[in-house]
């Protein structure tokens, strides 16, 4: 017996089959696949260590603020000078006569302009006189402590207690204003100088504690305190650290000059960073941001993160979001959604490359 199939069943029929064909396909296009990479440890040492060199913590060449003959240099390179020992004097000879000259100057015009003061206060005297008189002393005044102050720069003091590191002129000799005469160094407390990489420039807010070590006295660990930083890269893109060094009960510091070794140590807890393929990170400069595939449920979800430096390498430093051991995808990061499913890209087997078998 034929059976006879009606135009109007056929129809609804047709459209269940598109839809569900439609709904599959639909399915099938919001699982996405993606390429993946774990998240790894960088810099997970706990210390690092650098060459450094011993600095004094004041190391100044003085010179005097006016010229003229050495008449003597009462210290040599290596003398111990206290605040305000003599380390130069120049001859005083010629300031002496022209303070001489300014001072009676001095007193003529001063004497003249009280005066002129005097009578102007008992109105016999025009305010045009009395300003003269007045600007005058003024003038003059001025000159007078130039010309005392000068007289007193003839001799060269130690700003403060340490040890004469160089004379440069001897006596009999003629200095210019600003020329350096001799140098000097504050030994007391001497600081270390070293070098470090951007790598760990970084991190120098994370830093705990610092020491360092001499052969000169070995076994004698020395504490170090932090006490200058540039904020600005050599040539060599190295950024130059000062340290403290700390006193020791009954032991003597290395002197300037003298090669350590320096130990950072960082915070236990903030001693890792971590890093992932450039690739993954995705957003704006000021919000970065990565996909975190959870293996569980075959879903990403959005992380913001912290980037700190991109290396040549493809790698991006990361200082917060991310922990080790977790999955970011890394590829196709700006096709994604919140909680999608994906699939992750199968792995090309070592005796198939290429996918030909």
């Amino acid at each position: 017996m034929k059976q006879v199939w009606k135009t109007g069943s056929l129809f609804p029929l047709c459209l269940v089959l598109f839809l569900s064909c439609s709904s599959r396909e639909a399915n099938q296009e919001t699982v996405a696949t993606i390429k993946t990479d774990t998240v790894q440890v960088y810099g997970q040492e706990l210390s690092v260590t650098f060459p450094g060199k011993v600095k004094a913590a004041t190391d100044v060449n003085l010179a005097f603020r006016v010229g003229g003959t050495l008449l003597r240099v009462p210290v040599d390179a290596g003398s111990y000078v206290r605040k305000g020992d003599l380390l130069a004097e120049i001859d005083p000879r010629d300031y002496e006569i022209q303070l001489s000259a300014t001072e009676a100057e001095y007193k003529q015009i001063k004497s003249e302009a009280e005066r002129i003061i005097a009578l102007y206060e008992s109105e016999s005297v025009a305010p045009n006189d009395y300003e003269k008189a007045l600007y005058g002393l003024q003038q003059i005044t001025a000159k007078y402590e130039a010309h005392k102050n000068a007289l007193y720069d003839t001799r060269l003091l130690a700003p403060f207690d340490g040890y004469v590191q160089k004379r440069l002129f001897n006596t009999g000799e003629t200095v210019g204003a600003g020329m350096p005469v001799v140098a000097i160094i504050d030994n007391r407390h001497p600081e270390v100088e070293i070098n470090i990489p951007a790598t760990d420039y970084i991190r120098r807010d994370q830093f705990d504690t610092y020491s360092c070590v001499s052969e000169v006295f070995p076994g004698v660990v020395i504490p170090l305190e932090r006490s200058a930083i540039t904020q600005k890269a050599n040539l060599n893109q190295l950024y130059t650290m000062r340290l403290q060094m700390q006193p020791l009960q009954a032991q003597p510091l290395p002197t300037p000059g003298m090669s350590v070794t320096v130990t950072l140590s960082y915070h236990e807890k903030e001693s890792m960073l971590t890093a992932i393929p450039l690739t993954a990170l995705f957003g704006e400069e000021t919000a970065s941001s990565v996909w975190i595939y959870h293996a569980a449920s075959q879903t990403v979800s959005i992380r913001k993160v912290t980037p700190k430096q991109i290396l040549t390498n493809g790698t991006v430093v990361i200082a917060e979001g991310l922990q080790p051991g977790e999955i970011v995808v890394t590829a196709g990061v700006n096709a994604l959604k919140e909680g999608q499913t994906v699939r992750l890209l199968p792995n090309v087997s070592s005796t198939n490359i290429g996918g030909l078998l």
